[in-house]
């Protein structure tokens, strides 16, 4: 692994819980190996493009690096429902990450659904550069999940393929298709992907109690999560 630098950043308003205030540890990479970023990955770090980051708050400790053992794991009524319904319309295409004008407007769209209705941060157009920054320009092969209905492009996921399993980095959807509940169908196509390839985890990133945003996660179960001495260790079960 080549570190180019670390910092941390200043404390600021939490953009997962607003009444508390947060901080990150970043580490920015020249270059790291699948295995190196799964080491990583296990001890709670995530990253977008050759930014690795990690809560770094001084009292907090809300957020909690959440995973599930594939093979244990057992969808629930609604996880089944979702499945029903998407499985045969849905068509899922995997590929190389690039930027798209469709690509930048669903995120645009997304995210604008997201402000109104969970109080997201609002932002402008996504800038096509930094797009590639966060999804496209990666120290490693990153997998870009496409969904389409018909020739309509309704959701973008981004996964990392590691040796120990695979890594949801992020995924947006049309918030127009909600109703078909894309997000959990990607999580579930994530999960049956990792099976099909014999990878004992699916990595999905960090669970906030509090934060509507990710609450979700803890559904997909059974799962762990990791604990303040390093070990991952139950979470919820079914």
């Amino acid at each position: 692994m080549e570190s180019l630098f670390t910092f941390t950043s200043p404390p600021s308003r939490c953009g997962y819980l607003p009444d508390r205030e947060w901080q990150l540890r970043y580490e920015v990479v020249g270059r790291i190996t699948p295995a190196e970023y799964m080491a990583r990955l296990k001890e709670g770090w995530r990253r977008f493009g050759f930014s690795l980051f990690r809560p770094a708050c001084e009292t907090c400790r809300m957020c909690q690096s959440i995973r599930v053992p594939v093979a244990g794991f057992r969808p629930d009524r609604s996880q089944k429902r979702a499945w029903a319904a998407n499985a045969g319309e849905v068509q899922l295409v995997v590929g190389p990450p690039a930027v798209t004008r469709a690509k930048l407007d669903l995120y645009d769209k997304f995210h604008a659904f997201q402000h109104d209705v969970k109080g997201w941060p609002e932002h402008g157009p996504k800038n096509p550069d930094d797009y590639i920054e966060s999804f496209v320009e990666n120290p490693f092969v990153t997998q870009e999940w496409c969904y389409y209905l018909g020739d309509q492009l309704v959701g973008v996921g981004y996964v990392d393929r590691l040796p120990e399993g695979l890594s949801a980095i992020y995924f947006f959807y049309d918030p127009a298709e909600r109703d078909r509940s894309l997000g959990t169908f990607n999580v579930l196509s994530v999960i049956r992907a990792a099976a099909g390839w014999g990878l004992p985890h699916v990595y999905l990133g960090y669970y906030v109690e509090g934060c509507r945003s990710l609450e979700y996660k803890a559904r997909f179960g059974p799962n762990e999560v990791l604990g303040p001495a390093g070990e991952w260790g139950p979470f919820r079960g079914r």
